[in-house]
């Protein structure tokens, strides 16, 4: 049975969201949180994208729907969703979404805090429990026996058989507890069977200071089926400057699953941010794709503009809109990290 995954900037449902519920998430920087999560929704359903939307209980339901009120939010669009949550980045602990004989289809990958935080056994069960609310099939991911654990935040796709990761999240012995024993030869044959892939672009190492162990939504995506946003770093003196070089010479030359060339396109790196002596992984990268416009992680930077207008480019009859994330990325993730979209049957 063929199935396709489907790419992010292809026709969607709805995006998913989680309301901001752990304050461990941001330590002594949580309040002003509610209010960026306002931001994001008020531009989505601005441009008429319905929003989907996971709170834990009825109480912040209705200081979520206050902020929403505040920031004039379209209300209308959006559907609210009540389940149990250790923390709520939709982006890791929801099914991937694919087509299968005419329908979407919820492939439910194992999610382990990212082989790190002992609290994610509610985000583990939360996403398929609510597509069967919406009465979507869910198909748990299987290999020899054993259910594989992958975030959304490690791959990304074209929807064309073409897919990125990197080899220090899926690969790097110190992360083998995500799936013991794994290597390329098992990835591949799950991507294979669940996700449609024909053709997997491995990346080397991911940015510094993510949490995640390189996820590749911060430092390279595609933009259409042939063409990626791939991050830059021009000062020798940064962390990023040789990992972000070595993986651009590894995208050189690379071909498609239809035989095609990849283009690539650079996306500059803002400046570092370190926050409490710690290095943050603020990337423009970490962006959202939904029908219409396009959300842009922003960090009071001279780059930002370079940025902004580099995606404009990439993304013509979308509206690019920056959301700033200085705050947010202080929960070590921002935009693409907290959302995930529901692609249309």
């Amino acid at each position: 049975m063929t199935v396709q995954w489907p790419a992010e900037f292809e026709k969607q449902t709805a995006v998913w969201l989680a309301w901001p519920g752990n304050a461990s998430d941001w330590p002594g920087r949580f309040a002003p949180i509610a209010w960026v999560y306002g931001e994001m929704v008020r531009k989505l359903t601005g441009a008429g994208e319905r929003v989907r939307l996971l709170v834990r209980d009825g109480k912040q339901e209705a200081a979520a729907k206050r902020v929403l009120a505040s920031v004039g939010a379209d209300t209308a669009l959006v559907e609210w969703f009540t389940a149990p949550m250790d923390r709520g980045w939709t982006r890791d602990f929801m099914p991937f979404f694919v087509r299968r004989a005419g329908q979407i289809v919820a492939v439910d990958f194992g999610f382990t805090g990212w082989a790190k935080y002992p609290d994610h056994l509610l985000d583990d069960a939360v996403g398929p429990a609510v597509c069967r609310e919406l009465g979507l099939p869910v198909v748990p991911a299987m290999h020899d026996g054993r259910r594989v654990v992958l975030e959304g935040g490690g791959m990304d796709g074209n929807g064309r058989g073409d897919v990125l990761t990197t080899e220090e999240c899926l690969l790097d012995p110190l992360v083998q507890v995500r799936n013991p024993g794994f290597g390329r030869a098992e990835y591949e044959a799950v991507f294979r069977d669940y996700l449609g892939t024909q053709n997997v672009i491995w990346l080397g190492k991911g940015i510094a200071g993510d949490d995640t162990h390189g996820h590749v939504d911060d430092l390279c995506r595609f933009v259409d089926p042939q063409t990626v946003v791939l991050c830059r770093e021009d000062d020798p003196a940064d962390a990023n400057y040789a990992l972000l070089a070595e993986n651009r010479e590894r995208l050189e030359g690379v071909r498609l699953a239809d035989g095609g060339s990849l283009q690539v396109i650079d996306l500059p790196m803002p400046r570092a941010l370190v926050f409490r002596g710690q290095r943050l992984p603020a990337s423009y990268a970490n962006f959202l794709i939904a029908d219409r416009a396009v959300l842009v992680p922003t960090f009071n930077d001279a780059r930002d503009r370079l940025a902004l207008g580099i995606l404009a480019e990439a993304f013509p009859g979308r509206e690019v809109v920056g959301i700033s994330a200085v705050d947010l990325v202080w929960g070590l993730g921002t935009i693409h990290c907290l959302s995930h979209e529901e692609p249309a049957a």
